[in-house]
């Protein structure tokens, strides 16, 4: 697996004394390198370029790190999946699918921040910021899963809160496994996006909450 990419730019250097900023980006870089587990505190000191115990003035370990980092990335993904929803525009279904895909865009443009907030194992109960972040996050896809139970009648209408929960199973499992540079994934004919939304597209259906494919013209890709 690699976690390496573009992300936000330049990610090194300790600048104007913001030691924490330095340290972010210290991690991501390292995570971008080596995974979320293949570095230690002090690699952290030392690619911000401070001592080893500078790094204690904000974070108490390692995984105090980490968790900060992985906070970040929530905020950053709450922030593509509102808009990717948009409040349901310019229709709910729609906006629906556009969620998934910003879900895999994610993962591809960031993919140390999300090794950060999925495979650190950092627990999210550990950090009442991280916490929040990552229920924001979610809060995001549960919103619109309201909206769409919401026109299914009362007596037929699945739970919100388990849709919610499938589909993000669904995104992440595409995401981490086809979504993301990984030069030993398995090859796929269509792409993560197009292969998300025929997952969703099938499992709507099935809930009752779309109609037939003939509702949505020829499946994604038209390959299916």
């Amino acid at each position: 697996m690699r976690w390496s990419g573009d992300g936000s730019g330049e990610r090194r250097g300790y600048h104007h004394g913001n030691l924490r900023e330095a340290l972010i980006r210290a991690a991501l870089d390292l995570i971008g390198q080596k995974g979320p587990a293949g570095f230690t505190f002090a690699d952290a000191a030392r690619m911000a370029g401070v001592s080893s115990a500078a790094p204690y003035r904000h974070y108490r370990d390692r995984d105090a790190l980490l968790a900060d980092v992985a906070r970040r990335g929530f905020e950053l993904f709450t922030a593509a999946l509102a808009q990717a929803w948009n409040e349901g525009r310019p229709e709910p279904v729609k906006a629906f699918e556009n969620i998934g895909r910003a879900f895999l865009a994610f993962a591809r443009r960031e993919p140390a921040y999300y090794a950060a907030m999925f495979e650190a194992g950092v627990a999210l109960d550990s950090d009442p910021d991280l916490r929040k972040a990552a229920d924001d996050a979610f809060a995001v896809l549960r919103g619109a899963s309201e909206t769409l139970c919401a026109a299914a009648p009362p007596a037929s209408r699945p739970p919100a809160l388990m849709m919610s929960l499938h589909v993000w199973a669904m995104s992440h499992g595409i995401a981490s496994l086809f979504a993301r540079a990984d030069a030993g994934r398995r090859a796929l004919p269509m792409s993560p996006e197009d292969l998300l939304e025929a997952a969703v597209l099938v499992y709507l259906q099935g809930l009752g909450l779309v109609g037939g494919a003939a509702s949505h013209g020829t499946a994604p890709g038209g390959r299916w």
